[in-house]
């Protein structure tokens, strides 16, 4: 009996190759994602300027993204609302910064907490709804069967979507504001009993219209990321089943990562600006 012996090269000689190949892959992905985004949003401005928008779609997608979510975003807006006047009106006053707590409430809530907070929501219960519900259109083959009727699937299927979740970023975030600022108001009134005319003059006088603009400038972006990225990975599906939530799991993970350094792009900004 002969013995071969095997050459095995250690690991740290195929490090360089490996980090190539990975560079690479990495590199070919970001392509086809902006090759993505690019053909999407050019399909969502034709079909909006010729008004041939699937409108059953597209109302089917503003309702389960936009008015099934309001219950979860309403208790954690009230949350967070009433956690900021609380500690605000129990701390700030101690310094000699009590006109602070209106300020602070606006820019929790308005500024950054309340479009981010709600975009990680839709990222994670309608972000990866869409990428199932796509990834599973695939391995039945109904992806195909648009394409030979001669149906284009993301005019059909992607672009109602994106339309959707972004309009509905957009009235959630609004919600999720409103309740949040009313909603602290209705604690601060009866834990410390602020008076509702003396609350709302003080929110009014520390609003500015950049708080307002920031906050809809970053609710649009962060719909456009979800609903992209969402049909994105949907698309990426091939074959087999088990791609499925393999998927899902990379479109909320990349959604909610692209959301939060969109979020601090677009912030530092409007500080700058």
């Amino acid at each position: 009996m002969t013995t071969g012996t095997s050459k095995i090269s250690p690991p740290g000689l195929d490090l360089p190759s490996r980090l190539g190949r990975g560079a690479r892959l990495t590199a070919e992905e970001w392509f086809w994602a902006i090759g993505y985004a690019y053909a999407l949003f050019r399909h969502t401005a034709s079909l909006l300027r010729n008004r041939k928008i699937k409108s059953p779609v597209l109302i089917s997608q503003i309702y389960f993204t936009g008015v099934e979510a309001l219950p979860i975003l309403a208790v954690i807006s009230l949350g967070i609302g009433a956690a900021v006047i609380i500690q605000g009106i129990s701390l700030l006053p101690q310094f000699g910064q009590g006109e602070l707590t209106y300020k602070i409430l606006i820019l929790v809530i308005t500024r950054e907490l309340g479009p981010l907070l709600t975009a990680l929501i839709l990222a994670a219960r309608s972000g990866s709804a869409v990428t199932t519900e796509i990834g599973n259109m695939v391995v039945d083959h109904e992806i195909e069967a648009y394409v030979a009727a001669g149906i284009n699937p993301l005019s059909h299927l992607a672009v109602p979507r994106l339309i959707g979740i972004t309009v509905s970023m957009v009235f959630l975030n609004l919600y999720f504001n409103l309740f949040g600022l009313f909603g602290s108001c209705w604690i601060g009134s009866l834990i410390h009993g602020i008076p509702l005319g003396q609350y709302l003059g003080s929110l009014v006088l520390v609003m500015t219209a950049s708080d307002v603009l920031s906050s809809l400038a970053k609710s649009v972006v962060f719909g456009l990321i979800l609903a992209t990225v969402a049909t994105y990975f949907g698309f990426q599906v091939e074959r087999a089943v088990t791609e499925v939530p393999q998927k899902t799991i990379q479109s909320l993970g990349v959604s909610m990562t692209l959301c939060v350094v969109a979020n601090l792009v677009i912030s530092i900004l409007f500080r700058l600006g």
